[in-house]
C-alpha cells in the first residue's frame, strides 16, 4: 500500500517569536520545514510527501522546499484538525504518516517501527517514557505527586490508514486535539505504541534551537579542504579580489571575473566536502560563465554543503602577490566573503604575503591565492 508522509506546517509559531513562523526559520543552514521533508523523503518505504501550509505561507514554503518533490502544497485551516483533514483528503487513500514540521529530525528506524506496528492495529505512535518526577501544583506551591509509571510522551510521526483517520475525525468531530492518536482513541480505535526517539523533540522555544544545533553537531565530523588559484595580469584594472573591486592599473585574465581569492576558497570548500573542484561545477568551456561574478561560485559551494546538512566553521585565505597592496582592503574582503557564505566576519581570515621577488608573482606577472576551509558533515 502507498505510504505518504503528511507534514503539517500550518502553524504560526507564536511561542517562539520572530518575524516568520518557526517552520521557516533556519537551523544549521536549512529551514526547519526542509529538514523535516528531507528526513521523510529519504526513507525508502515512503512513496510521497505532502505538506500542509498556512494561508499566505505559500511563498515561504515554496522557497524553503525548492528542488524537493512534495507535490502541490495543501492549504491548512483554522485548527490543526482542519489542516490534517485537508491533507488527508488530498491524499485520498493508503497509509499516512502525520508529522509535525516542528519535529524536523525523524530517524528512519522510527518510521520502520511505526509501519510494522500497523499490522494488527488501527494506528501507531512513537512514545518516550517520562523520566522526571511529576506533581500537581498551583499558586507556586507543590501539591501531590503523580504516578508516572503509566504516563508516556507522545511524538510524531503517527501512522494510520487514511480512511480510518478520516473516519475518526468524522466520529469525534473537529476537535482541538493536539495530535491524531487522541482523535483515534475518541473514535474507539486501537493505537499501538512504539519506541520514540529524543531526536523527535519538538522545537518550541528559543532554547530548543540551541539543543537542536547541539544534536546536529554531535552527528557531524570535522573535515578540511585546500584550494589554490592563480591568474596572470592582463588588460586594465580594477581587480576583483575577495568579492570587491580593488583599484589597480592592470586587471587579471580569466574566463570569469578572475577573483583568485573567491576561486581558492570555493575549491577549498568543495574539497572539504569531497565535491570535486570548481572546474567540474563551472567549466571554463561553458560560455555562460564568461565574465561571471565569482561570488556565484562561492555561494554554490556553500549551498551544496548546507544541502548535505553540513556546517561551515572557518575559511582562511592567503593572497600571494607583490601588488596591489591588500592591507587597505582586508576588512572589506572579510566582510564580503562572510556575507556570501552567511558567516560571521570572525569566521573568515584574509592575509597576504609576497614571494620576495621570486617566481611569476615576484616578477609581477600575476597573482595567486591559497585557502583552507574547515567544515562539518555527517558521518
Amino acid at each position: 500500500m502507498t505510504v505518504t508522509a503528511l507534514i503539517v506546517a500550518a502553524g504560526k509559531g507564536e511561542r517562539l517569536g520572530g518575524d516568520i513562523p518557526k517552520q521557516y526559520q533556519v537551523i544549521a543552514g536549512k529551514t526547519v520545514l526542509r529538514w523535516a521533508v528531507e528526513a521523510m523523503s529519504a526513507h525508502p518505504s515512503i512513496d510521497h510527501v505532502r505538506v500542509v501550509v498556512g494561508a499566505g505561507q505559500e511563498t515561504l514554503a515554496e522557497a524553503s522546499l525548492a528542488g524537493l518533490q512534495v507535490g502541490h502544497l495543501v492549504e491548512g485551516g483554522a485548527e490543526r484538525s482542519d489542516s490534517v483533514l485537508n491533507g488527508l483528503r488530498a491524499i485520498g487513500e493508503g497509509t499516512v504518516l502525520v508529522h509535525d514540521a516542528a519535529r524536523p529530525f525523524c530517524p528512519p528506524d522510527v518510521v520502520d517501527r511505526l509501519l510494522a506496528a500497523l499490522d494488527g492495529h488501527d494506528g501507531a505512535v512513537p512514545v518516550l517514557s517520562v523520566a522526571d518526577t511529576l506533581a500537581k501544583g498551583s499558586g507556586g506551591v507543590l501539591d501531590a505527586p503523580v504516578d508516572r509509571k503509566s504516563l508516556l510522551r507522545v511524538q510524531t510521526p503517527q501512522a494510520f490508514n487514511v480512511e480510518d483517520l478520516i473516519y475518526a475525525y468524522e466520529e469525534a468531530g473537529r476537535t482541538s486535539a493536539t495530535d491524531e492518536s487522541t482523535v483515534m482513541l475518541e473514535a474507539g480505535l486501537k493505537v499501538a505504541t512504539v519506541e520514540g526517539d529524543p531526536m523527535l523533540e519538538k522545537l518550541t522555544t528559543p532554547a530548543d534551537w540551541s539543543r537542536a544545533e547541539a544534536l546536529l553537531s554531535s552527528r557531524l565530523v570535522s573535515r578540511t579542504g585546500l584550494g589554490f588559484d592563480v591568474h596572470a595580469f592582463e588588460g586594465d584594472g580594477p581587480i576583483m579580489l575577495g568579492g570587491i573591486a580593488v583599484p589597480h592599473s592592470r586587471g587579471l585574465a580569466g574566463h570569469s571575473d578572475a577573483d583568485v581569492v573567491l576561486h581558492s576558497i570555493t575549491d577549498a570548500l568543495l574539497g572539504a566536502a569531497s565535491l570535486g573542484d570548481i572546474g567540474e561545477h563551472f567549466p571554463p568551456s561553458d560560455p555562460q560563465w564568461k565574465g561571471a561574478a565569482s561570488e556565484l561560485f562561492l555561494k554554490h559551494a556553500a549551498d551544496l554543503i548546507r544541502n548535505l546538512g553540513g556546517l561551515i566553521d572557518h575559511v582562511d585565505v592567503t593572497i600571494i602577490a607583490e601588488e596591489p597592496k591588500v592591507g587597505p582592503h582586508r576588512t572589506a574582503m572579510r566582510g564580503k566573503i562572510a556575507d556570501i557564505l552567511s558567516l560571521k566576519p570572525e569566521q573568515v581570515n584574509v592575509k597576504a604575503t609576497t614571494t620576495e621577488t621570486l617566481g611569476f608573482t615576484g616578477r609581477r606577472e600575476g597573482m595567486a591565492a591559497q585557502a583552507v576551509a574547515s567544515i562539518r558533515l555527517a558521518h
